[in-house]
């Protein structure tokens, strides 16, 4: 997509598989400069990434990059769907205040009529805990740059989307992760409290947590220590900017400075924000994952009876991710210019019985011209999980890929059997049965093969 929106198109679940039987301490600094040396050089993910790692013994930064890509524990990048959680942090704020109730309909502070169902609206809370019935994304989002696709969605669009959209679930009853409902949450906030989004933000957390690099709007030195991202393959790409959705995805921050954050996340540090930040930490909700639930912001991830705290991002050019256990009284953040995945090692860092993923080098693939009558054997819809479905489309001899609630993307041909996807490193293999007939296909992403079987 470029609107891949703060989360890789097609990822779905992280590896949380492992067969040792318990969990250790965490690795030394060698063993992690060793991950990381792997994941840069030999696997070529990304030029550059930091891993910071804080206890109740101190911090530690660990950083490997290629020579032209410098990057250290202050070194800025574009930290996505962290953003999610510094929104929930201002929403559970407001509310300690007064300001505002957390089951306040969101039509209390809009200016436009807003979607219901069933006689119930969509509170504050619905929008922090992606239970709000939103999709994903709006369907007016059509941007006149790709590579930096959220920068013309204008205020006026988002409300024509919520006068317009019919809900078609029920509010609060399940979980849909929904970029749409946080950024549509940051901008509710900034309305009740009269200032933009990243005001917002700077002075009700970062400035008291001394995260002074964690903003939208770059001053020169800052620009300095901002790092270019890199697509899939390597090749560098735009910066985004979310001038209306900032809530879902807009900072840019450190690994220094969320250190400091994890700090008082784990209350390794003092600070007046400290019961607001427990609170946040509350479970809320189950996910379609079993061992995942969300809190306000935050997701859960209980594995193995570890319980890890976390949140990823991840924009047109950098991947991100920031986790804790609480009572191990350990966080780790992790934080890269490339879109490639990087949550495995943050998790592995929490709970080395979390394995890391293998990677391959990207490959450089090229298309070739294939009969096209032979896509019509493909068209249908094929499940990869109970709630995530992907659809197989055939539009003027071209073929296509959409999956539940994501963009439409196109297939080119590697092989008569074999497609891939020229923007990222994901390639969909379709497979017959003795029949002949075409009854799955196999997705390969991230360094996993997941097969999908047909519906129709």
């Amino acid at each position: 997509m470029k609107r891949k929106f703060l989360v890789v198109i097609l990822v779905l679940f992280a590896c949380i598989g492992g067969t040792m039987s318990h969990a250790g301490a965490t690795p030394s600094n060698q063993q992690i400069l060793a991950i990381l040396k792997q994941r840069v050089e030999q696997e070529k993910q990304m030029p550059g990434i930091v891993v910071g790692i804080i206890d109740r013994k101190g911090r530690r930064l660990i950083q490997y990059s290629l020579a032209d890509s410098k990057v250290d524990g202050d070194t800025l990048f574009e930290i996505g769907s962290i953003s999610k959680v510094f929104t929930a942090i201002a929403l559970t704020q407001m509310a300690e205040r007064g300001e505002l109730k957390l089951d306040d309909p969101i039509s209390k502070f809009l200016p436009v009529k807003t979607p219901t169902r069933n006689g119930k609206t969509i509170s504050l809370l619905n929008l922090a805990t992606h239970t709000s019935g939103l999709p994903r994304l709006p369907d007016n989002l059509a941007p006149k740059d790709e590579s930096n696709p959220y920068a013309d969605y204008t205020v006026e669009q988002l409300y024509t989307f919520l006068r317009n959209y019919q809900l078609t679930r029920d509010i609060g009853t399940q979980y849909e992760y929904s970029n749409l409902g946080a950024g549509l949450l940051g901008h509710i906030l900034s309305l009740k409290a009269g200032v933009n989004y990243e005001s917002l933000i700077k002075t009700r957390i970062t400035q008291p947590l001394k995260m002074n690099d964690t903003t939208i709007q770059l001053s020169p030195k800052q620009q300095a220590r901002f790092t270019k991202g890199h697509n899939t393959f390597g090749k560098p790409v735009s910066y985004w900017d979310l001038p209306t959705l900032a809530g879902a995805g807009g900072l840019r921050s450190t690994t220094n400075d969320l250190l400091n954050f994890l700090a008082v996340n784990l209350q390794l540090q003092p600070s007046a924000l400290n019961a607001t930040l427990q609170k946040t930490h509350v479970l809320q909700h189950s996910t379609p994952t079993p061992e995942m639930q969300i809190a306000i912001g935050w997701h859960v991830l209980n594995h193995k009876g570890t319980e890890i705290i976390m949140h990823d991002g991840g924009t047109g050019g950098f991947r991100s991710f920031i986790g804790f256990v609480k009572n191990k009284g350990i966080g780790v953040v992790v934080l890269s210019n490339s879109e490639n995945d990087i949550n495995d090692i943050g998790l592995h860092l929490l709970d080395e019985r979390i394995p890391l993923a293998k990677r391959e080098a990207p490959k450089q693939r090229k298309a070739i011209a294939i009969n096209p009558k032979l896509l019509d054997a493909y068209v249908g819809r094929y499940q990869l999980a109970p709630d995530f479905v992907l659809a197989i489309t055939k539009e003027q001899n071209r073929l296509f890929l959409q999956a539940t609630k994501q963009p439409k993307v196109e297939l080119f041909a590697e092989t008569e059997t074999q497609f891939f996807i020229t923007e990222l490193d994901v390639q969909v293999t379709f497979v017959r049965n003795p029949q002949g007939s075409v009854n799955q296909l196999i997705l390969r992403q991230n360094g996993q093969n997941l097969p999908a079987k047909r519906l129709n």
